[in-house]
């Protein structure tokens, strides 16, 4: 691979996904902590987070210190000097000159290729506003690879379509293994016209209701409504608590199907599911931590 940042899912090839997800496995023993290894001794990564983060930013955290680099934190801004009004661009040219890979989350939509092209080092989008979050795609692809299948599959992409920068890369890379895709949301969270156009032509997509495919697919992908994302309250009121995962459903799914989320989630699931063979997005969000690992290993071993 000739990586030099991961901004998007677009800047991977389908052979160069098929090939980290293979290097993730490869680590899946280092992230369990059944093996040991030190690959990235002496790297120092910086994670810097305009947004709340839990899982990301802990992952990452994991992944670089499991291969023997170490971490930096930026997670308040207002204990740095964007506060004094210093620019992104000069935030970036500084901390790049102090560590060897970035980690970017930022509230604005191409704030992380901004970033890349004022970086000396490699930087990886973390999730940029509404637009994309590469590194959830490739740990959402593992887990498909580890617990249902890449092949033929076919999964309904359910809840926010419209602001999901999960769902925005995700649908992307699903594209490119030929995957069935059922959308199922709010009309006023449909999937933005110009991902669908692009879909459309890649692969077999279509808008449905959850009762009439629940029975045919193999994943649900169940997405939050991100009441932070909606400049209107009373909008989002409208469109809160559309779709809720229950046993009830569940009934009709398949005993095969999986349930995935990239959590956090609200009520969409309710916990009930937590305990059910369908449910995944716990080990989902632990598998974040082998996929970054093959990330921070692919940019910074060269």
């Amino acid at each position: 691979m000739k990586l030099k940042h991961l901004i998007s899912i677009d800047d991977l090839k389908k052979d160069e996904i098929i090939y980290l997800l293979e290097l993730a496995e490869e680590f899946l023993p280092v992230a369990e902590g059944k093996k040991i290894r030190k690959d990235l001794e002496g790297n120092l990564l910086a994670n810097l987070f305009f947004e709340p983060s839990t899982r990301t930013r802990m992952s990452f955290e994991v992944a670089m210190k499991r291969l023997g680099g170490n971490v930096v934190n930026m997670t308040a801004q207002e204990a740095s000097s964007i506060a004094k009004g210093e620019t992104l661009a000069d935030t970036i040219k500084v901390v790049s000159k102090y560590v060897d890979v970035i980690v970017l989350r930022h509230p604005l939509e191409g704030a992380a290729r901004f970033a890349a092209e004022h970086s000396d080092v490699p930087v990886i989008n973390a999730g940029d506003g509404a637009g994309q979050h590469p590194t959830q795609t490739l740990l959402d692809l593992y887990t498909i690879k580890k617990e249902s299948k890449l092949d033929r599959l076919k999964i309904a992409l359910v809840g926010d379509l419209k602001y999901s920068r999960t769902v925005h890369s995700l649908i992307k890379a699903l594209a490119l293994f030929k995957s069935e895709i059922f959308l199922v949301s709010p009309q006023s969270l449909n999937l933005p016209e110009e991902i669908l156009e692009e879909i459309e032509r890649k692969t077999k997509i279509e808008k449905a209701e959850l009762e009439d495919i629940i029975d045919y697919v193999d994943v649900l992908y169940v997405t939050r409504i991100q009441k932070e994302r909606f400049p209107d309250e009373e909008e989002y009121l409208k469109v809160a608590g559309s779709y809720k995962i229950d046993l009830n459903i569940l009934k009709k799914a398949k005993s095969s199907t999986i349930i995935m989320h990239p959590l956090p989630r609200v009520d969409e699931i309710d916990i009930s599911v937590d305990k059910t063979h369908y449910a995944k997005y716990f080990q989902q969000a632990f598998y974040g931590v082998p996929v970054r690992m093959a990330i921070l290993y692919e940019l910074l071993r060269r």
